[in-house]
């Protein structure tokens, strides 16, 4: 097996991310990005307001620029692109009507739900089309393919919407979800190296090295933070690969930190609303080892040792 080529895209990812996010820092402070802490959340993130937000657009940048300057192009890292491209659209205006325009809401649940599924679908029909793999899906644990037919685009879909909120509610910490989300990437760029499944392995390892780029400013204590507009996109484009990949079932397991913290959402607001009780003391799940005495670094080291831990896991069963 020949790594050559995701090591070379994670180098270029890593230069150009780590250029785009130093240059972008001082416009988006002059647009006045600042992110807007919520009151609710722990006391001391208060002091990270007015930290200029919207730093996916360099993150993103850095990806498509990766796969261009390393002449890797091909119809399906143009679909995985295209997905990645417009998660962090949908995010950006996400961003920008809370960010810039003060609109607190911003765009609405149900219409960001609607687009992340539309993609979803397009992507199920694409690939049970083109694709060798059709409306099979591997089964990890069993080495199996299993025919999903009228099912399989229900799936995808939940796989979309599932990877890119999972990521969402990731990024809370300094450095969580891009440090997170990097070693998911590798994973993934390790594993389609292994099979030759060469485009959705590109387009990780080019992942890796922006998000690697992005993490310098980004860590404790970060000088910016990517917003709906990287985390949206980091979910949407590497779901998007791991589709074409067709190792969808692989991602609950080596991205068991994001299926925790959309679990401990649910968890916390189902137990609320039936008894009135709190099963954490905040919820997503970073923020309850926050409050439990965990300083920020170290809930975000460990979150992203046990992501290395999944991922060995994950590796036994490929």
């Amino acid at each position: 097996m020949d790594y050559s080529q995701i090591i070379i895209l994670m180098i270029i990812g890593l230069i150009s991310s780590t250029l785009f996010t130093w240059l972008i820092i001082p416009i988006l402070k002059k647009m006045h990005t600042g992110q807007n802490i919520r009151e609710e959340g722990p006391d001391s993130h208060q002091a990270k307001s007015g930290t200029p937000t919207m730093g996916g657009i360099a993150l993103i940048a850095a990806t498509v620029v990766t796969c261009l300057v390393a002449n890797v192009m091909s119809t399906e890292l143009l679909i995985i692109l295209a997905a990645f491209v417009l998660f962090g659209l949908l995010g950006f205006f996400d961003d920008y009507l809370k960010v810039v325009k003060k609109q607190n809401l911003g765009l609405r649940a149900w219409q960001k739900l609607v687009f992340q599924i539309a993609i979803g679908v397009f992507l199920a029909i694409y690939q049970s089309s083109t694709s060798v793999f059709g409306t099979n899906v591997t089964i990890p644990i069993l080495n199996q393919s299993w025919d999903f037919g009228i099912w399989y685009v229900p799936f995808i879909a939940f796989v979309i919407v599932a990877m890119v909120n999972g990521v969402n509610l990731t990024d809370g910490l300094d450095g969580l979800a891009t440090g997170v989300t990097s070693i998911v990437a590798l994973f993934f760029a390790i594993v389609g190296t292994m099979f030759h499944l060469t485009e959705g392995a590109n387009f990780c390892a080019a992942l890796v090295g922006a998000c690697l780029g992005f993490l310098i400013f980004n860590k404790n204590p970060a000088k910016v933070f990517m917003g709906d507009t990287g985390s949206l996109a980091l979910g949407g484009g590497l779901a998007a690969a791991v589709i074409v990949m067709n190792k969808e079932l692989l991602l609950p397991i080596v991205g068991f930190i994001y299926v925790a913290e959309v679990l401990s959402v649910i968890i916390q607001v189902i137990s609320f609303k039936t008894t009135g009780k709190r099963v954490f003391k905040m919820a997503p799940l970073h923020h309850h080892f926050e409050l439990s005495g965990m300083s920020e670094r170290q809930v975000v080291v460990m979150f992203w040792a046990a992501t290395l831990v999944f991922c060995i896991i994950g590796l036994q069963f490929i």
